[in-house]
């Protein structure tokens, strides 16, 4: 089996800042007014991240209202389907880029300005695409629909060197075990901010949610 070699594509300080908090709530709002106190309750519930996603028509704001108050938050942008939503998102401050597919076009816009990108993968040949453009932090997606932390095993092996950031039916439940995996940098997630709780602006729900959330973070970080 050969090691893979390093090949930097601008995403060093994200890709820490990953390794260290091991947990992306992603983010579908409506109303950029809850984006700022929203990235509060994360903070407080001990979560410095945030992918806001392209599903709603003010995403773009949302993010530019967080990357302004929260300068020290990691905000990303999710769903990104175009280059046209990507550079919207770059503009708006989005410091990496998630994609539910791999889009060629999505790809090399954002590597071609040294903007983290983090394209959904499922098979070994969309591995091997992406290795193809140097990636080595990939979204496996969707998760549990997939086969779950079974199937990513397997996928996996092969490639020595590429690394996972699981989304898609994870939840406090069978966090613990997608984080044991060694080839797991983060997970994504919903449950700890739904956008029926941002619209109710029940921001303290919220906090407590990714406060037993990061607790299952640091738990596992202790096995």
């Amino acid at each position: 089996m050969t090691m893979l070699p390093s090949i930097s594509t601008g995403d060093t300080d994200v890709l820490v800042a990953l390794r260290a908090l091991r947990l992306v709530p992603v983010i579908v709002i409506d109303d950029p007014v809850n984006a700022t106190p929203l990235a509060k309750a994360l903070m407080d519930g001990g979560l410095a991240c945030a992918e806001i996603t392209f599903r709603t028509p003010n995403a773009a704001e949302a993010i530019a209202r967080i990357a302004h108050e929260y300068p020290e938050m990691i905000v990303g942008a999710g769903t990104v389907l175009t280059t046209k939503q990507a550079a919207r998102a770059r503009e708006a401050g989005a410091r990496f880029i998630v994609a539910p597919g791999f889009n060629p076009a999505v790809v090399d816009y954002c590597l071609e300005r040294a903007l983290p990108i983090y394209p959904g993968v499922c098979t070994p040949t969309e591995i091997e695409i992406a290795l193809g453009k140097g990636l080595r932090l990939l979204k496996f997606f969707p998760a549990e629909a997939a086969g779950g932390l079974a199937f990513l095993k397997a996928i996996a092996a092969p490639y020595v060197g590429v690394e996972f950031m699981p989304t898609g039916g994870i939840n406090l439940e069978n966090l613990a075990s997608y984080l044991g995996l060694e080839s797991v940098v983060a997970c994504g997630g919903s449950w700890m901010a739904p956008a029926e709780w941002i619209a109710a602006k029940q921001f303290e729900r919220i906090r407590d949610a990714t406060e037993r959330a990061m607790h299952v973070v640091r738990e596992s970080r202790a096995r």
